[in-house]
């Protein structure tokens, strides 16, 4: 179930592995009875020996041992020089009119030239690097090249300018050289990219634009007369645009600075936006149709040792193979951070092969790599191969469907939740996919996107982001109907030959309370016809928190955790995940979040947050407003009557 996702857990359960570990051991306590390992006293270790080498290279050398300390200072210093030509570039006193030098017979043609042009290409050189700095961070190589040049032509720039900057020269010869000595700290290849990138440039550049053209008119000091903010931000501009604003300069030297300054910010805007756009996207990971076919296989053979292995098959998720294909992991990269969650699909002995694969592109890209709702085993694994660290994220609620039953005081209140939406009238229908016709499954969609509150699908680790796809016919739909009506509806995906892990709860505001008890339910009394022994219900987010926390003796430290859970509930389902889990008694397997380090946890959390649409950046829907512009315009009748007279007989295609 789509569930939010964080980098902290209650008390975490941290997972240390040495170099000499060659097993993992199933704890029996943690293990369901139907499930994903059956749990034996007598088990001792699980062996997970190594993939064999397939000659394909090692792992990288620098991917365990960079030099962390390169690329922050190496952007330190690319945003302190871009500042500082930047404020070079607000010098007023009129320069060069009094040195003798070859260039300066360049004034009698264009009078102004050699002043004004070298502050132009300053601030500009100084915004470009203000930009770069981001990607020397990173490791990007690009933006490496980038910054060598452009700190090059600043170079030759200051060279030939009729003045001495033999400070600023060395400075910046002393970078270059810096950077050209440590170039190989600078590998990584540019993220997947799309036009919306063009979109957030031009914001971004337009607000820096403005801030320097205001900077600019304050630091001068030599305006004819007081402004208000408002003339001034509409000088700014007037100025980039071209045209003439309201502000005016007791000196036009600073008035042709100005001028020239902002339409050139301008023109370099422009020239970056329309490069950004123009240029061929590279889709940011979609899962392809072979992709598809072979993880299916995998699920067949390997599916029922982790309930999230179907949630691989989002469309979303871009799939890394081991060397022997084997074994594959889904991931999604936001915010500089590759984001898988999940077990690996495939054969454990082929999991490492996977894991250093993953790891190896996450080293391309200069990635931070992050695991999201693995097992025990597979957060060993990931310790093992990778030397990541574990923490304890939650706990899944697991229903064991022949140890099932309504009676006993703890499910009292689900059973008379259950009785009291049956004497309503609700009906519940549990059928697979493939038994049910398209058209009712596209009524069902969008009966059900009636009832979300928002229009954004939530959803990562453990949600498929779709019902009735194709190749889907496996996974199980439960609906509620009152008087033909639907009501509710759940959707299951598939957990091996004998499992079912749920994937999507909804249900009409308007209904009966309690709709998704009694369809849940319903489901376990029909697992037996479906060959289903085991269901995953959601995934409760601080279990052992949220129950140690209300326990009688439990410390101050852990009732105010637990206080801090429930604050946090307002705005996630934490709290009311794992009392609406804990009602059906479920076995609790514990799943646990993989990650770099310290100093990375507020980055991944900000991806988690992104991948389960728990933190939406706002976008602009292009099709829409185009199609509420032909409607506002009525070109949507003048279409119709256009496909009438090509349908008519005669008529030419």
């Amino acid at each position: 179930m789509s569930e939010m996702t964080d980098s902290s857990g209650p008390e975490p359960t941290e997972i240390v592995m040495d170099d000499a570990a060659q097993g993992t051991r199933t704890p029996a306590a943690k293990q369901s009875p139907a499930g994903k390992q059956p749990a034996q006293a007598s088990q001792q270790l699980t062996p997970v020996p190594p993939e064999p080498d397939t000659g394909q290279g090692a792992r990288p050398h620098d991917r365990m041992h960079q030099r962390r300390w390169v690329p922050l200072t190496a952007a330190l210093l690319a945003f302190l020089i871009g500042l500082a030509y930047i404020i070079e570039g607000f010098r007023t006193r009129v320069i060069y009119s009094h040195l003798t030098h070859p260039l300066h017979k360049l004034t009698e043609i264009a009078p102004g030239l050699l002043s004004i042009v070298p502050r132009v290409a300053d601030v500009i050189i100084g915004l470009m690097l203000l930009m770069l700095s981001h990607g020397l961070r990173r490791r990007k190589r690009r933006a490496w090249e980038l910054v060598v040049v452009l700190l090059g032509l600043s170079v030759v720039s200051h060279a030939v300018q009729p003045g001495r900057h033999i400070i600023t020269l060395a400075i910046t010869v002393a970078v270059i050289v810096v950077l050209w000595l440590f170039r190989k700290e600078f590998y990584a290849i540019g993220d997947p990219r799309t036009r919306w990138r063009a979109v957030w440039a031009l914001g971004g550049l337009a607000v820096a634009d403005v801030v320097i053209g205001l900077c600019y008119i304050e630091v001068t000091r030599g305006l004819a007369t007081r402004y208000s903010l408002g003339q001034r931000l509409q000088s700014v501009v007037y100025s980039i645009f071209g045209f003439n604003g309201p502000v005016h300069f007791t000196s036009e030297t600073r008035g042709d600075v100005f001028s020239f300054l902002m339409g050139g910010l301008g023109l370099f805007t422009l020239i970056v936006v329309a490069y950004l756009f123009l240029r061929p996207a590279r889709r940011a990971g979609r899962l392809d149709n072979p992709d598809s076919a072979r993880i299916r296989e995998l699920l067949e053979k390997y599916g029922e040792r982790d309930s999230l292995g179907y949630f691989t098959l989002r469309n979303d998720k871009s799939i890394i193979w081991s060397p022997t294909g084997k074994a594959c992991i889904g991931y999604r990269a936001l915010s500089g951070v590759m984001l898988a969650s999940g077990d690996p699909i495939g054969d454990p002995e082929a999991w490492p092969g996977a894991i250093n694969a993953f790891l190896d592109e996450a080293a391309r890209h200069a990635w931070v790599p992050a695991v999201l709702g693995c097992s025990e085993l597979g957060a060993k694994t990931w310790c093992r191969e990778s030397g990541l660290t574990a923490l304890e994220l939650g706990d899944e609620a697991i229903v064991n469907v022949p140890d099932f039953t309504l009676q006993g005081r703890c499910m009292k209140n689900v059973r008379q939740m259950v009785t009291r939406v049956g004497r309503h009238g609700y009906v519940a229908e549990v059928r697979r996919v493939g038994d049910i016709p398209p058209a009712e499954i596209e009524r069902m969609n969008r009966q059900a996107d009636s009832w979300r509150g928002s229009p954004t699908e939530r959803g990562f680790s453990m949600a498929l982001g779709r019902v009735g796809g194709r190749g889907d016919e496996g996974c199980v739909i439960a609906t509620a109907t009152e008087d033909g009506v639907l009501r509710a509806i759940l959707h299951f995906v598939p957990w091996g030959q004998d499992g079912l892990s749920l994937d999507l709860m909804r249900r009409d505001r308007a209904a009966q309370p309690g709709l998704n008890d009694f369809l849940i339910v319903e489901t376990i009394k029909m697992a037996p016809d479906l060959g289903v022994k085991r269901i995953s219900l959601n995934f409760a987010m601080f279990r052992a928190a949220l129950e140690r926390g209300e326990r009688i003796g439990a410390g101050p430290v852990l009732r105010a955790w637990r206080g801090v859970l429930v604050f946090l509930s307002r705005w996630f389902q934490i709290e009311s995940l794992y009392k609406f889990n804990a009602k059906f008694c479920p076995e609790w397997e514990p799943r646990f979040f993989v990650y770099a380090g310290t100093r990375a946890i507020p980055r991944i959390g900000v991806a988690a947050l992104e991948a389960e649409a728990f933190l939406v950046w706002p976008t602009v829907e292009v099709r829409r407003l185009a199609r509420r512009a032909a409607r506002g315009l009525g070109l949507g009748k003048v279409r119709r009557q256009l496909r009438a007279v090509r349908r008519r007989p005669g008529t030419a295609a």
